[in-house]
């Protein structure tokens, strides 16, 4: 089938121009004002904005943590992705104790075959070498198109890797073409912090920030960083928190070593007084790393707009507050860790980024779509608009106003950390490799729809 877009502000993250955008099949075939082509489907855009379809690299569907499994499966966490303008995401499947890494993969693959609405890629997210997968076998998934290793510093007895782990892994992506991902913070001292606080009887939401300061993400950002310069690995920092963190990466990227991160949405718009939200309401602000003081918000909107930060994910690990979050009720460190987000991204940007003049619309094009397709070996066949890209668009009316309410996500969260907020700016349709997948706020396609994408190895293009 073709489609002709007409009149749209068709905008990269290099240009902002209003021309028509035709699709043939599955590619975008040409772009130019006035057009003079036959299509089988003619929209109108006339005082909107033609987007590349975001890509989210950081998302956890179907994943189990902390004695349960995040509420959101893939068909309904895609499904609000594709709402919210996200046409591709890269989600994180978790190596198990005792599992190789094809077994693991496995195990992902099954949760999303038949049910994908979306396009999406797996990083591998690397937790036991020693009873489980090797390094051999880690070797081989940037052939297979899993082309980044993630590594966690902290859950101490759950995920978290020693320092060992985390430098042969770092090694192993340099002769490999991976780019390593990091969580940051010092596993080994939260660890104590929180025992402590529970020995003296602090078992409140608020305390999940105070056992995790900002010095502790600082120090475990700052030691990637070194050793994954040691390494000569490519290195990417998720969900970036606070100027502790900020500060070593801007600092080796000045220095032009291979260093990026990403903040999250919700770290613009939420701080540690929600935490203390009455009637254990305080544990939807429960994630990590977490949710630090206010001041911290300008410092990362400021990194995002000079490229100290590279990304705006969501870290979407949706769960319900009440009989999820509540197995914490009494004792903060067994609050699942998590938000939904997945449906809010590009608004929540749009309005506060854009429309308030922090972010031009050319940067917030970049955070959200072209930078992730770059560093996560999607680019250039997703990430822009380009003949020859796959045609994965996103109709944005600038002008429309909405209320995000959990009362009309699609994620099967109980709530929204941006409840009753009025947004200008939302979707008035997305197409995921030329066909409409949302229009008229419908959902068009069936599970299964989504397909899984191969990526390149870093600094490669995925064509």
């Amino acid at each position: 089938m073709s489609v002709l877009i007409r009149n749209g502000r068709v905008v990269t993250a290099a240009d902002s121009t209003v021309a028509d955008v035709f699709v043939d099949g599955d590619k975008v075939a040409l772009i130019g004002a006035r057009l003079d082509v036959e299509a089988d489907r003619e929209i109108d855009a006339t005082g909107k904005y033609v987007l590349p379809g975001a890509i989210d690299p950081h998302t956890h569907l179907d994943m189990p943590f902390g004695g349960t499994v995040t509420i959101d499966d893939v068909t309904s966490g895609q499904t609000a992705a594709a709402f919210g303008g996200t046409t591709c995401h890269v989600d994180f499947c978790i190596q198990g104790r005792g599992q190789s890494f094809a077994e693991a993969l496995a195990g992902w693959h099954g949760k999303r075959e038949g049910k994908a609405i979306i396009d999406n890629g797996f990083h591998i997210a690397v937790t036991d070498l020693e009873e489980g997968g090797s390094l051999e076998e880690l070797a081989t998934l940037p052939e297979q198109g899993i082309t980044s290793y993630k590594l966690f510093m902290a859950y101490k007895g759950v995920l978290m890797v020693d320092d060992e782990t985390l430098f042969r892994t770092m090694e192993v992506a340099t002769k490999t073409g991976a780019l390593v991902m990091v969580h940051a913070e010092n596993g080994d001292a939260i660890d104590v912090l929180v025992r402590e606080a529970l020995a003296a009887g602090h078992t409140e939401p608020r305390y999940h920030a105070l056992t995790r300061p900002p010095e502790l993400e600082g120090e475990a950002t700052h030691r990637a960083i070194a050793l994954a310069h040691i390494a000569g690995a490519p290195l990417y920092v998720v969900h970036v928190t606070c100027k502790d963190a900020v500060d070593p990466i801007a600092a080796a990227r000045a220095k032009g070593w291979d260093v990026w991160g990403e903040t999250c949405t919700q770290y613009f718009f939420t701080d540690i007084t929600d935490l203390d939200e009455p009637d254990f309401g305080g544990a939807k602000y429960v994630f990590s790393p977490p949710v630090r003081e206010a001041w911290h918000q300008a410092v990362l909107w400021d990194a995002v707009r000079t490229d100290a930060l590279s990304a705006i994910s969501t870290d979407h690990c949706a769960f319900t507050l009440s009989g999820q979050k509540t197995l914490g009720k009494d004792d903060f460190s067994k609050i699942p860790n998590g938000a939904p987000g997945l449906e809010d991204r590009l608004r929540m940007i749009h309005h506060f980024g854009v429309n308030e003049g922090r972010l031009s619309l050319n940067r917030m094009v970049e955070l959200l779509s072209t930078n992730p397709a770059k560093l996560f070996g999607l680019y250039p066949r997703k990430g822009t608009i380009a003949p020859g890209s796959d045609a994965d668009l996103v109709i944005f009316d600038p002008t429309r106003k909405t209320t995000i309410s959990a009362a009309t996500q699609h994620s099967k969260s109980d709530y929204t950390l941006y409840e009753g907020t009025e947004v200008t700016g939302d979707v008035d349709l997305t197409m995921i490799r030329g066909t409409v997948v949302v229009e008229d706020g419908e959902l068009k396609v069936e599970p299964g729809f989504g397909q899984f994408v191969k990526r390149a190895k870093f600094g490669e293009q995925l064509l």
